[in-house]
């Protein structure tokens, strides 16, 4: 999902550009707007200076302090546009920048940091509801069939989203093999066979929506099953196992909601196997 379209990643950055602004707020207060001397060199004084008598560890501390959070909240600039333009020096990012408020020739004033904060406090908040409005319905994973979920899952929270796609088809698959009893034939024939609408065989069960085989629903389900199951397998399975390249997280998703949808369906269907030979009475019967 695009960045500025993800409500949850809107919220981290406001989150840090706030702590960012809280730590610059404290830094400040050991020090003073250093309007005296600006009058008498404008544009070469630091913006602020030291107040008497504070201690310079404790400058020092929550120097490193607001230093290290601008560089999370330094994520906010491209996306709210509070970049501001400084005669002779451009185009001027003015939270990674903010240390020049404590140096002679200061970019910024610290009023200039702390209102672009504002604005893009602001911004994001605009752009959170934006986000929520248009976020799209979502699939609960956790919720998906426990056979799918189960072989995805870790793969899928370390951000291998292929590889968790393939894993949990190859789980479906092995869940069938193991229903069916059967280990002999390749994955795509085994749901050919499996949903065959011939008879059940020796060793070849089928698999059937429960109920009348001549009712149109039951009927049309064993149909579609017939062609849906030995799908997912040949453009789910197999492009996730031989594809090249990563899956986004959209993509991937809606193929395991499409596996736990056939994992429920194969879970609901019954087993129908064809019927033992008769004892024909010769020797050792």
């Amino acid at each position: 999902m695009e960045a500025r379209k993800n409500p949850d990643y809107l919220r981290s950055v406001a989150g840090a550009v706030a702590d960012f602004r809280a730590a610059l707020v404290e830094f400040l207060e050991l020090h003073v707007i250093n309007a005296g001397l600006e009058s008498l060199a404008p544009g070469f004084a630091p913006a602020v200076l030291p107040r008497d008598g504070a201690d310079p560890e404790e400058i020092a501390r929550r120097q490193a302090k607001v230093s290290r959070l601008s560089g999370l909240a330094a994520t906010a600039v491209p996306l709210t546009g509070i970049a501001m333009g400084v005669q002779g020096a451009g185009v001027v990012d003015p939270i990674t920048n903010w240390q020049t408020i404590t140096r002679p020739k200061p970019l910024l004033e610290a009023s200039d940091v702390l209102g672009a904060c504002d604005h893009a406090l602001g911004r994001l908040d605009g752009l959170i509801l934006q986000a929520e409005a248009e976020r799209p319905p979502s699939v609960g994973a956790e919720a998906m069939h426990p056979t799918v979920w189960g072989a995805a899952s870790r793969l899928w929270r370390d951000g291998h989203f292929r590889e968790a796609v393939a894993g949990a088809a190859e789980a479906l698959v092995l869940m069938v093999k193991t229903r069916t009893k059967r280990n002999d034939v390749s994955e795509t024939s085994l749901w050919q066979q499996t949903f065959s609408d011939r008879e059940p065989l020796l060793g070849q069960p089928r698999l059937r929506w429960p109920g009348d085989p001549n009712d149109r629903d039951v009927s049309t389900m064993n149909s579609g099953l017939r062609f849906f199951a030995p799908g997912v397998q040949m453009t789910i399975r197999n492009s996730a196992a031989h594809g090249v390249g990563e899956l986004d997280d959209q993509s991937a998703l809606e193929r395991l909601a499409t596996l736990s949808l056939l994992a429920r369906w194969v879970d609901e269907c019954d087993l129908i196997e064809a019927p033992e030979q008769p004892d024909d009475g010769g020797p050792g019967a």
